[in-house]
């Protein structure tokens, strides 16, 4: 079996990709990419979450104008 042959694997459960379902995350700052992870569907709503729990602010004032954008 060759490695085109292989599925790719999902970068946070290793579990077989689904090219439909799958997701990719990039981080980037000031146009630079810092990282980037595919990941199966259960995996990205997971990152979904501690996104959201982990960047929400405060103080309900600081969230004017923040959001979430996911391609």
């Amino acid at each position: 079996m060759s490695d085109e042959d292989e599925p790719e694997l999902c970068d946070d459960c290793q579990e077989p990709l689904t090219d439909a379902l799958a997701r990719t995350i990039r981080l980037t700052v000031d146009r630079s990419q810092i990282d980037s992870q595919r990941l199966c569907p259960e995996c990205f709503a997971d990152w979904i979450d501690r996104y959201e729990n982990e960047m929400q602010p405060t103080h309900e004032s600081e969230n004017s104008g923040s959001e979430i954008i996911v391609d």
